[in-house]
């Protein structure tokens, strides 16, 4: 605020939105607006504080317990502005403002937040800064403040807590990362025992089919034979034609690259034995063939 004096007046010059007051005598005379205001000393005139009518803040940090017994600080920023048309209230009912909001700041934080739980402080966060903006208003709007705004800036618990809130969350997002995997794994395991079952079920099919297109092809050849030759039995032909492939088999084995060396009776009893078993085998294939047939 800007002084000029000379031995009988002085000159009062408040910066815009800044006002001043003028006291007689220690009694309130005026208000000195921005701009060039006239004080008589002589009089008794004197200038006794002046007012910011711009909007100011004050931030707020108060500390409280929650209803599950965990201390958190709560920092409050309130947007106030002195009314125009209440600057006496302002300037001569309050000795200290910021003190006055603060102290209606605290009792409503330790009012409010003891009757809740930790994470429903985090929640209600927007109900705090309104419970606070509401009774300000109402306590602040008699000594000519108005109160704009009422924001709750931060909810900060000890250190501790918040490591053992990050520790529950990443718990149970383990849990749950967890049980998706298994079920992941799970299913994988079920299709492929799903497609393992269908592969071999295909499988199956085809060896039956093949063995009843042998069977058939068999029978035909010895239809063909027994046609022509009258001393000659199935069986003998059948037996016939087993050894024949059974030694066509033996020269397809020693002639491939890829063979392993492998052991067979090659005695006469072992061929009748080969025989046999081939000739079983045959007439397996051959059920199988007409069950299908039969489905």
């Amino acid at each position: 605020v800007g002084m000029a004096c000379n031995p009988f007046v002085c000159w009062a010059c408040p910066p815009q939105e800044t006002v001043i007051f003028i006291e007689s005598c220690g009694k309130f005379s005026k208000v000195a607006y921005p701009g060039c205001n006239c004080v008589i000393p002589c009089c008794g005139q004197a200038a006794a504080g002046s007012l910011s009518l711009r909007v100011q803040q004050l931030d707020v940090r108060c500390e409280s317990k929650t209803k599950d017994n965990v201390f958190v600080n709560v920092v409050v920023s309130v947007q106030y502005q002195v009314q125009k048309e209440n600057l006496w209230d302002a300037q001569y009912k309050l000795t200290d403002s910021r003190q006055q909001i603060s102290s209606y700041i605290f009792d409503v934080v330790r009012a409010t937040v003891p009757k809740m739980n930790l994470d429903d402080v985090f929640l209600e966060k927007e109900q705090i800064a309104s419970d606070i903006k509401e009774q300000l208003t109402k306590s602040m709007s008699s000594y000519g403040y108005l109160i704009i705004h009422a924001l709750v800036n931060d909810i900060e618990p000890a250190h501790r807590v918040k490591e053992a809130m990050n520790e529950i969350n990443a718990a149970r997002r383990m849990r749950i990362a967890a049980v998706e995997k298994a079920e992941a794994e799970k299913v994988a395991i079920v299709k492929a025992a799903e497609a393992e079952a269908e592969a071999k079920y295909l499988q199956g099919q085809g060896i039956a089919r093949q063995r009843a297109a042998l069977v058939a092809g068999l029978r035909e050849s010895v239809k063909d034979f027994t046609a022509n030759q009258s001393d000659v039995s199935s069986k003998d032909v059948l037996e016939l034609m087993l050894v024949t492939q059974y030694f066509d088999m033996l020269k397809d084995v020693g002639t491939s690259n890829r063979a392993s060396t492998i052991f067979l009776p090659h005695s006469p009893a072992g061929m009748t034995d080969a025989a046999g078993q081939i000739r079983n085998a045959f007439l397996q294939g051959s059920v199988g063939s007409e069950k299908i047939h039969a489905a």
